[in-house]
């Protein structure tokens, strides 16, 4: 337990994470005033007339998916229509879209809480996920370079227990912050959604699928916290996990990307590391590859291909855990003078 409170300290008196909680609030505090300076109360005018737009909308919607369905069935010339409508009126059918529109599409200057919480969440995942991984490679990079993992085990010679112990303090930390900096986060703008702008509809459904996306953001932002910590473990140094990253993205997500789209390599996308980190957090993420209907013998083709949260699970939880071994293994059998 003395260890643990050492590490606690320890992480707490760090000026880098200091630095990084500073940056933090500042992001927040930006984005908190800059929305609340862009956004008012609507009228009860300004309410109804969107809400009235909002109609008028979905039913032209629904009679352009009526007119698709009438040329289909013959009951309209598609001659006499001058409109555009696709071959399939399940393109345009209101039921089967994702969102049909709402009031506060046509509200102008008006923050809607139920609209924007998702986007905002998805902001602060972004900027923990940063915080994590940076903070997660130098903790253990400095304390490596500079010696402190000797002066440490002098006192508690285990290493395994030692470096146990501040991964387990440094995912501790990151929880603590995403629990502390999410309620804070979202309780601000809901006020402002709540006395300069509009709540929107917070039914059970939308608690739900915010809470399954915060959960998997906080999932994600201990999962490259944990990956900092092992780059940086096995490199001996917070520059071995920047770099590494760095590469990663120059040389695999840019320079692989290109050579394999120039090589005709079909769906690329399912061989970078971002598309299932976007699955992960949307559930699933489609793609479109062209090249599958580029064969004229091919009686009927489809360029679309999914990659769903479970493989992208697999593959976020099996590169951590790989990592996190490998730098256990190292740690347990390298010299640290």
């Amino acid at each position: 337990m003395n260890l643990v409170r050492a590490e606690l300290e320890r992480l707490g008196a760090r000026r880098f994470v200091q630095l990084m909680l500073v940056l933090l609030v500042l992001a927040f505090g930006v984005t908190a005033a800059t929305t609340l300076a862009s956004s008012h109360r609507p009228t009860d005018v300004e309410v109804f007339e969107a809400q009235r737009d909002a109609a008028v909308a979905r039913g032209e919607l629904e009679r352009t998916h009526q007119l698709c369905l009438d040329r289909q069935r013959g009951i309209v010339v598609g001659d006499d229509v001058q409109e555009y409508l696709p071959d399939d009126c399940s393109e345009i059918d209101p039921a089967l879209m994702e969102r049909a529109p709402v009031t506060s599409d046509f509200l102008t200057g008006v923050f809607t809480f139920a609209e924007e919480a998702e986007p905002l969440l998805y902001f602060l995942i972004g900027f923990l996920a940063l915080f994590g991984f940076l903070v997660g490679a130098s903790y253990i990079g400095a304390d490596l370079n500079s010696g402190g993992v000797v002066n440490l085990l002098l006192w508690r010679p285990r290493r395994m227990t030692v470096l146990g112990t501040k991964l387990g303090t440094l995912l501790g930390g990151m929880t603590l912050l995403s629990l502390a900096a999410s309620a804070a986060y979202l309780g601000t703008f809901w006020l402002i959604g709540r006395f300069a702008g509009r709540p929107g509809r917070l039914d059970g459904e939308f608690w739900g699928s915010l809470g399954v996306t915060w959960g998997r953001g906080l999932l994600l932002v201990l999962v490259l916290t944990a990956i900092g910590f092992a780059v940086a473990t096995l490199g001996r140094h917070t520059s071995a996990a920047l770099g590494t990253v760095a590469g990663y993205l120059v040389v695999w997500e840019l320079g692989a990307r290109l050579v394999m789209e120039i090589l005709d390599v079909l769906k690329v996308d399912r061989y970078m590391l971002s598309s299932y980190v976007a699955a992960w957090l949307n559930g699933r993420v489609e793609f479109w590859d062209y090249q599958p209907c580029l064969n004229p013998s091919a009686a009927s083709c489809t360029g679309l291909y999914t990659v769903t949260w479970q493989s992208s699970l697999v593959l976020l939880l099996g590169l951590t855990g790989a990592l996190t071994v490998a730098a256990f293994v190292a740690f347990r059998r390298r010299d640290l003078m």
